[in-house]
Order: structure tokens, then sequence, then C-alpha cells
């Protein structure tokens, strides 16, 4: 097979190795599809290059060409998709228990189990109701999907926060019913301005991954709403502001380290696929190669106002 590898900073290489064996539980898949996540940007900047080869891509879509002896109920040729590593390949083992039907007539790029997966396990902690003012903070490729599995539960506002013209645009045509740069939100999202009502945010979901953006989250949430982070932020300190303790806001951790719960997410999601009620066809922006690895990365850092998501195709 080919697989493509960090060797150094901003810097992958494409080689030959050996066909992975599956495991007992393992089903082997020929990859169709890898997406790229923005948790790999930090190992794809500064991997050391005295340190062995790193071999990223968790993002799996792919057809089943062998299998494990515990794994009989795939066969080759189903098309799949869930939770794995080093998918930036031609193959990859993947366990079988963490494998779900792609479903038809769906195209592999637009069928990433595990980023949904992720984006709907968090949001089913929040407590939505029909009913509830909602705020999406941050739209870019995470903001965006929140917008449309936020909107199938009927919210009485959905609101979306983006500094970006491209990406408010965007939400609109996703089903946010306002969009608002973050410094032109109205003053009465941020403070209670009457007795008569709190025109505040019942549920604010955090996808800018930044402590900025974390702070313009937790001033939208009313007294006794819900913030629920689920930017990746994987640097810096991430302080929450002191208000969201004396407004008795309960903070969901969007981060979901078990795999049981993920793949109950990503079979809810993946119904949601078939349905045609969450779609990643206007998310998936950008198509590479195996060998488009760095540039994959690389237009994914510069965020041009076209991009949302890019995704290996092989």
């Amino acid at each position: 097979m080919k697989i493509s590898q960090l060797v150094g900073p901003r810097t992958s290489e494409v080689v030959a190795a050996e066909d992975p064996v599956p495991g007992p539980a393992q089903v082997l898949v020929e990859v169709l599809a890898s997406g790229v996540c923005t948790s790999d940007i930090g190992p794809w900047l500064g991997h050391d290059p005295a340190a062995e080869p790193l071999r990223l891509g968790h993002e799996i879509v792919g057809r089943v060409v062998d299998s494990g002896r515990d794994a009989g109920r795939w066969k080759p040729g189903d098309l799949v998709t869930g939770l794995g590593g080093e998918g930036f390949a031609t193959l990859a083992a993947m366990d079988a228990h963490a494998v779900l039907p792609v479903p038809a007539g769906i195209e592999p790029a637009h069928a990433l189990g595990e980023p949904v997966a992720d984006l709907e396990e968090a949001l089913s902690r929040t407590g939505i109701r029909a009913g509830d003012r909602v705020a999406v903070v941050g739209l870019g490729f995470m903001g965006l999907g929140l917008v449309q599995l936020a909107k199938r539960h009927a919210p009485g506002l959905l609101v979306g926060v983006d500094p970006d013209p491209a990406r408010r645009e965007r939400a609109l045509r996703l089903g946010a019913d306002l969009v608002f740069a973050p410094d032109e939100l109205p003053e009465e999202y941020r403070t209670q301005t009457t007795r008569a009502g709190d025109a505040r945010l019942a549920v604010v979901l955090e996808a800018t991954g930044t402590t900025g953006g974390l702070r313009t989250a937790g001033s939208l949430v009313r007294p006794f709403g819900t913030l629920c982070v689920v930017g990746y932020h994987h640097t810096g300190d991430a302080m929450m502001d002191m208000d969201l303790w004396y407004k008795a806001v309960t903070v969901v951790n969007g981060f979901c380290p078990d795999r049981t719960r993920l793949m109950a997410a990503m079979r809810d999601a993946i119904g949601l696929i078939a349905e045609r009620r969450f779609s990643y066809e206007p998310l998936i922006t950008h198509r590479f190669g195996l060998d488009g690895v760095d540039d994959a990365f690389r237009t994914m850092t510069e965020a041009g106002p076209d991009f949302v998501k890019g995704v290996l195709v092989l």
C-alpha cells in the first residue's frame, strides 16, 4: 500500500508500506476518503524530524476488502465509515465494532462518520428543546455542522456568530435565522434589559477553539442556560468568564472520550445523512489526493473565505 507520513514540520512524504493485516476483530478497508482535521494541525506544524514519522488521518470512509475471524458480519465491498487511524493511506485496518455502513446514494467524501458523531454527541448533552433560543459561535466546519444539527430541534431562534461575512452567509443558507459579527451583537443578547423577558440565549454552542470566542459565547448565555464548549481548545488556558458562575450556567464539555457514546451518536448522525437532514455537501469545499496532504493542511491554516473543510479523496 501507499501511506502519507509526517517527516518534519509541514513536510509529508508518500511511501510504500506492507499492507495491514486485519486482527481478529478488525476490517481492512480500501480508503476512499479521509477528512483533514484541525486537531492534526499541531503535529503537522511542529513534527520533530528526529522522531519517528507520524501517520495521521482518523476520519475514514472505505470499502471493506478483508476482515478478521470475529468480524464476519462485514463483507468485501461493504462501504463503511467510523473511528480509525492512519487513514492518509490507500489501506487502513479499523475496529469492526467502530464502523457503520455508509448510506446508499451518499458519496464517500460526504459520509465522514467521525466528525459529525463528535458534533451530535456534544449536542445531545445540551438538553436543547424545541422553542429554545440557540446560538452557534464560530461558523467554520464545526459551527456550520452544528447549525444543521441544531436546526432539526426546531429552535425558536437560531443565531450564528462569526467575524467572517462569507461564513455568516453560509450559516444563513444552512438554517440560521440571524447572523452577526461578534462586535455587532445586539446589546440585549448580552445583558438583561427588561423585567418582562431575557433576550439572552438558552443554549450557546462554542465552536471557535479560541479564548476570545469562548468569552463571546459565555456572554450570550442566559441565567440557568447551557454553554457547550465544542471548539478544539488545544492551546492556551481557555479562561472562562466567572459571570457564568453568577448566572448559574451549565457548562458542557463537548469532547467525548468514550467510543461507545461516539458510535451511538454516529449511528444517529448517519441516519440524518441518509434522510438528507444533514449534508456534508456544502461543507466539503476542497479535495486533495494522497500526495496533497501538505497542501490540505496549508489550505486549512490559511482558511480563505472559500474554505470550510478539506478531504483526501483516493
